[in-house]
């Protein structure tokens, strides 16, 4: 259904408008967050009065709990987006996760870490989908693309402030100072406007905010589960290769001692640089679709790179990280697509679930790596190429499945 979309879009149309700089920052809060647990992970535990093998173990966990938080999260979030507006849970979402950093401080046992870790998961789960949904929908076609690009490059570089800021205070200030962030978005929530977009859909009698909608039509699905599969070597790169990072440059021979927080750093450095160019050569070629096609083939060539890194210099192994970053910088990209696949009506739920489950797949492609590594009697070198190959390759396949939507009109259901 495609309602006329002669009327005006209600809200603010400037780049740096109070949607685009709350929906930043929030972003920016939530990857401090999240990446800021693998920072501080080792102390903290240690910190509880675990055992090495216990800090692995307990560790695992906790990552696995905050992936069922997002989960979960995303299809919560996503459908109450499209039910009650994008605006209640950009802040919804930000009070919860930025409550649960702040409880994260005062944890004195694994147990309560783990239920915090899961209610910081599903908050972190809404922000980030709901900034892009509204943003996109605020924005006037012709600088859609500028303000996402905004958004996302503030937001990936809280993984650098996170590193930084677990280098100079404890782990438990890290966590308060997160949460204080997060806290301080809310006084900004008088400037943002709702969408009128989605003020126009909920006169209409669509289903809205209905998770399994999505499963109601073959092409429907098939369009969401290809919007997920064109982030997943993204996460891979993230997930796999720089989370392991310690692991696969010990395999390589790496000259020095990998510390994965530098990985991490260094990684997110190339990511902010390569968001960054990724908005700025959409909007120069008018196309999303070319520019995934670009960054796919420059991480196929910068995890080649990775994995032919044998006896180098630690300093080469971590130029490389950043080098791998940057080329899975089309995470704006990626993100604006899935918005601009989907009608109003179930745009936030596909927008807020699809980065989600990428992110959720790291848990398979992590299994997978770990069953490949045993195959290959521990060769956990051999167990990445694969596992990067299968990302790689089903990611060309379901991109060539996907519309150009550059420029589209957004006033319209499903």
């Amino acid at each position: 259904m495609k309602p006329p979309s002669s009327s005006p879009r209600s809200g603010q149309t400037k780049l740096f408008s109070a949607a685009v700089i709350v929906a930043s920052l929030g972003y920016f809060v939530d990857i401090y967050d999240l990446l800021l647990f693998s920072i501080v992970r080792v102390s903290s535990l240690q910190s509880l009065g675990l055992n090495p093998q216990q800090v692995t173990d307990s560790g695992l966990l906790l990552l696995n709990i905050q992936m069922i938080g997002l989960l979960l999260g995303g299809i919560f979030w996503g459908t109450l987006g499209d039910k009650k507006g994008r605006l209640s849970v950009l802040f919804g979402s930000i009070f919860l996760y930025s409550l649960a950093n702040i409880a994260n401080g005062f944890v004195t046992s694994v147990e309560a870490y783990a239920l915090w870790r899961f209610i910081a998961g599903f908050g972190l789960a809404g922000e980030l989908g709901a900034g892009i949904t509204l943003v996109a929908e605020l924005m006037p076609r012709e600088k859609r693309g500028y303000a996402t690009t905004v958004v996302a490059t503030v937001g990936v570089s809280g993984a650098v402030a996170a590193f930084f800021i677990a280098q100079y205070f404890d782990w438990r200030t890290s966590y308060f100072i997160g949460g204080g962030l997060g806290l301080s978005l809310l006084f900004l929530r008088i400037g943002v406007a709702e969408s009128g977009l989605f003020g126009r859909a909920t006169q209409t009698d669509v289903k809205r905010g209905d998770f399994f909608y999505l499963f109601a039509d073959k092409k429907r699905l098939y369009k969401y589960i290809n919007c997920i599969v064109i982030g997943v070597p993204l996460w891979f790169v993230v997930g796999i290769l720089i989370t392991l990072s310690p692991e696969f440059g010990r395999a390589l021979g790496v000259k020095g001692v990998v510390d994965a927080g530098v990985a991490v750093a260094c990684c997110y450095a190339g990511l902010v640089l390569g968001d960054i160019a990724s908005g700025l050569l959409s909007q120069y070629l008018k196309s999303r679709i070319k520019v995934v096609y670009t960054y796919l083939v420059l991480s196929s060539i910068a995890i080649t790179a990775y994995f032919m890194m044998q006896n180098v210099e630690i300093f080469t192994f971590y130029v490389v990280c950043t080098f791998l970053g940057f080329t899975v910088g089309y995470w704006v990209i990626f993100m604006t697509i899935a918005t601009e696949q989907f009608g109003t009506n179930i745009r936030a739920t596909v927008t807020t679930t699809v980065p989600n489950f990428v992110r959720g797949a790291v848990v398979p492609l992590s299994i997978l790596t770990q069953l490949l590594k045993n195959l290959f009697d521990g060769n956990i070198v051999y167990a990445g190429i694969v596992v990067a190959i299968v990302s790689i390759l089903v990611a060309f396949l379901a991109l060539r499945k996907m519309d150009e939507t550059f420029s589209k009109d957004l006033d319209y259901t499903e």
